[in-house]
């Protein structure tokens, strides 16, 4: 009987123990995965954002359907300026303008007589437009078109998609039409697999903070420049 007792003392001991260890280390490893995980999460939210803020550029406005973003970003095209030269402070003075001087080599270009161009001193200065593919102008050659694909997928989930939600109907005290994008991932997508408990915490200390329980760029509530509340 006393072997017994001595038995189950030992083992309730190491129970005690094995449930103090955990309660330490657990909201620890919760905090340690997830910051961990954050960087993943935000970089594909980054270049999301890239992409929305591309295709309102073209556009007027921002998209929801981010399919239809991927597709934009695989088939679009970037109008870039390439410069050579700059026009000095004299030849501002003047009266000479970037678009003056452009228009001044297109006619030489066209006539052959360069008269005007040498007293302006404008040989060698250039303003070209270039269309670039659009996934290489963004992303500089990181993606292709297969994996471009991938930044729509929440990191460390069975293929969950980033949220996506705009509001074309904002209009400031000035009556500013503004269009707003929000994308964003909940905290119970990329920290679904972790500690329950800690996961219903975090969420809740971030709700009672007024924040959003998650990661996010933009709001459908008001302009702020399309920042992520990593930022």
């Amino acid at each position: 009987m006393k072997t017994t007792v001595r038995i189950l003392l030992g083992l309730s001991i190491c129970f005690l123990c094995y449930i103090c260890v955990m309660s330490v280390m657990t909201p620890i490893n919760f905090e340690n995965t997830r910051a961990a995980r954050e960087g993943a999460v935000i970089k594909n939210l980054v270049d999301i954002r890239t992409a929305e803020v591309e295709f309102r550029a073209q556009h007027g406005r921002y998209t929801a359907n981010l399919d239809s973003l991927i597709m934009f970003v695989c088939t679009g095209e970037k109008k870039e300026v390439v410069k050579e030269g700059a026009l000095t402070d004299k030849q501002l003075e003047s009266g000479l303008t970037e678009l003056k001087a452009v228009n001044m080599i297109k006619k030489a270009e066209k006539t052959g007589n360069w008269k005007d161009v040498d007293a302006n001193g404008l040989r060698g200065f250039k303003r070209d437009t270039i269309s670039t593919p659009l996934l290489q102008a963004l992303y500089k050659g990181e993606y292709d078109e297969n994996t471009i694909k991938n930044i729509l997928t929440i990191p460390y989930t069975e293929g969950v998609r980033y949220e996506a939600v705009v509001n074309d109907n904002y209009s400031t005290q000035q009556g500013i039409h503004v269009p707003l994008v929000e994308v964003r991932a909940h905290f119970n997508t990329w920290l679904g697999d972790q500690d329950d408990q800690e996961r219903v915490n975090l969420i809740d200390r971030e709700e009672k903070l007024g924040h959003y329980p998650g990661l996010r760029f933009g709001s459908i509530d008001e302009p702020n420049n399309n920042a992520g509340n990593w930022e």
